[in-house]
């Protein structure tokens, strides 16, 4: 039976098909739809969840895998900086079950906060990496994924990139692998206790590992050759095997599936047999420097190109010179904006009035550094907002500097930091944008929803009542939309010694139905602008430079009737 189905789709089939039993995550775009699928599909068979945050995922997955099950671990490129301390130490441990981890990198940051290139920790940790280039090959590399891990011992990685994860392919569909590996922890200290002298035991066993796996690599189904001219080569892997197909059908081609360790002698071979070599590759220059390592002369794509995305275009003028010119002046920029009714949007209109230093943190609430609110002023990863707001306040010795973050963001890694800031006296403001839902990946459950992946009620953890449990003496809730409310929190703990936390609550407008919308009186509106700085996109400014409200955008909410001084806006 064939199938239409998202990169993303074809890898939670092959982890069904392969007989994987566990599948932990975090949420984050471009891998989300994986355990999703998973979810929907297949919960019957693999028990999934998601976990608070890519450390714990990955440190579950590696229990349910020493336990005896297939596994595996899902999270987008930045998600494995989080869970690197268990992977490097796992990499000496190895695995009893199988244990697949699925990484999805982010060429052009289309949602990301940076542009990392995965292979680099396949190197790192000397374990396997596969790349696949179209949702069939995503399905069946999971598959091979399987049998690497069981075979070598060793945890494997698979690589995406966006394009895979939503491009749609027809992918095969076969039966599960119903044959079950023997269940059961099999104490082992020496492999699994990873002190010093053990340590130093299992470090050989990696190397032995990789030298096997480089064996391996040689005779890989997806480390292939295919000769056609002599007088071009090119080694390449991922999506952009695809697009250099579409620019050069007659080159020779190596491509690359299983991308660490390289297949060595193999590339030694093809080199010989063109005389023009080229190596086509998102990100990094990784398979470049690693064949010039071996001797091997090839031409590497040029400096512009290391950032962003390859496609089509981009690789003919990397291959042949060619620049082709896509004019596009007519085409109006979009940047992202807060949706219609957004719970955060209230909360960065009052913090504007204060003139904060405002730390903010990794999810939609992010958009508020765009103009017209420009409310935050730091952003670098998941969790680090309460951090830099504690190590401000103490340098600047200042209650106005404050921190913004998600409740999603707040379990995934912002508890510690809070625990850290409560010990050592921090004098800071935490604003705790609780919206019930993991908005920015598509309304995901957490531990402060009550419910499961799988769907199961389960307890509800509520910020405040942590920030309580740490010894935080100004805790606060708010209603998001109550805005004044909302400023007079910020007055009473800007009165206060020592942290503040206060948390704002309010459903993200994606998950409640729509309120009655609201509507200008253009009689009284006095076209003075100040609804349309807090940047909802239903507020449209016309040609009198009166304000109108667009009712199919329109989700209720009241902040530019609670902010219109004339009383022009009304439900």
């Amino acid at each position: 039976m064939r199938k239409l189905l998202t990169g993303n789709e074809a890898i939670a089939r092959g982890a069904y098909e392969a007989g994987v039993e566990f599948a932990s995550a975090y949420p984050g775009t471009p891998s989300t739809e994986i355990l999703e699928t998973i979810a929907k599909l297949y919960k019957d068979k693999i028990y999934c969840e998601w976990s608070s945050n890519e450390k714990t995922a990955l440190e579950a997955g590696i229990g349910a895998s020493l336990a005896g099950a297939r596994v595996m671990v899902t999270m987008k490129h930045v998600g494995l900086n989080v869970a690197a301390d268990p992977l490097l130490t796992l990499s000496y441990t190895g695995v009893n079950g199988a244990l697949v981890i699925v990484v999805a990198d982010d060429p052009a940051m289309h949602s990301s906060q940076n542009e990392q290139d995965t292979r680099h920790y396949a190197r790192f940790a000397k374990i396997p990496i596969l790349e696949p280039s179209d949702p069939s090959e995503a399905k069946k590399m999971v598959k091979l994924a399987v049998k690497i891990s069981e075979e070598f011992d060793t945890p494997v990685i698979l690589r995406t990139t966006t394009r895979v994860s939503h491009v749609e392919g027809i992918v095969e569909l076969e039966e599960r692998l119903e044959k079950q590996l023997e269940k059961g922890f099999k104490i082992n200290n020496q492999k699994y206790v990873m002190i010093p002298a053990y340590a130093k035991k299992r470090h050989t066993f990696v190397e032995d590992r990789l030298k096997k796996l480089q064996e391996f690599s040689e005779k890989c189904e997806y480390n292939r050759m295919e000769i056609n001219s002599e007088e071009v080569g090119i080694i390449t892997s991922s999506v952009s095997y695809l697009y250099c197909k579409e620019v050069m059908k007659d080159a020779s081609y190596l491509k690359i599936g299983l991308s660490w360790p390289l297949p060595v002698n193999m590339i030694k071979e093809f080199a010989k047999k063109v005389k023009k070599l080229y190596v086509v590759e998102e990100l990094d220059r990784f398979m470049e420097e690693n064949i010039k390592l071996l001797g091997i002369d090839v031409i590497g794509k040029p400096d512009k190109f290391i950032e962003g995305e390859l496609d089509p275009d981009k690789v003919d003028e990397i291959l042949t010179g060619r620049q082709i010119v896509v004019k596009m002046e007519n085409v109006k920029p979009r940047p992202p904006v807060l949706c219609p009714g957004c719970p955060h949007r209230s909360v960065f209109w009052v913090l504007k009035k204060f003139k904060f230093i405002v730390n903010g943190d990794i999810g939609c609430y992010t958009l508020g550094t765009l103009p017209p609110l420009e409310i935050l002023h730091t952003t670098i990863c998941m969790g680090a907002s309460i951090g830099m707001m504690h190590g401000m306040s103490k340098v600047l010795n200042d209650k106005k500097i404050v921190s913004v973050i998600g409740d999603s963001t707040f379990f995934h890694t912002g508890i510690n930091n809070l625990i850290s800031a409560a010990y050592n006296r921090s004098n800071g403001i935490v604003f705790i944008l609780d919206n019930r839902i993991t908005a920015m990946t598509g309304a995901q459950d957490h531990p402060g929803t009550g419910k499961t992946l799988m769907g199961d009620e389960t307890v509800t953890i509520y910020p405040e009542k942590i920030a309580e449990a740490i010894g935080v003496k100004d805790v606060k809730v708010v209603d998001s939309y109550d805005i004044k409310q909302v400023e007079d929190s910020i007055k009473d703990s800007l009165s206060r010694e020592g942290l503040s936390v206060i948390v704002a609550r309010r459903e993200c407008a994606l998950i409640v139905k729509k309120d009655k919308a609201y509507s200008v009186n253009k009689d009284l509106c006095r076209a003075c602008g100040l609804c349309l700085q807090t940047g909802c996109p239903a507020l449209i400014k016309d040609s009198d430079g009166k304000v109108r409200i667009d009712e199919s955008l329109c989700n209720g909410c009241s902040l530019c009737a609670r902010v219109c001084p004339f009383g022009a806006i009304s439900r």
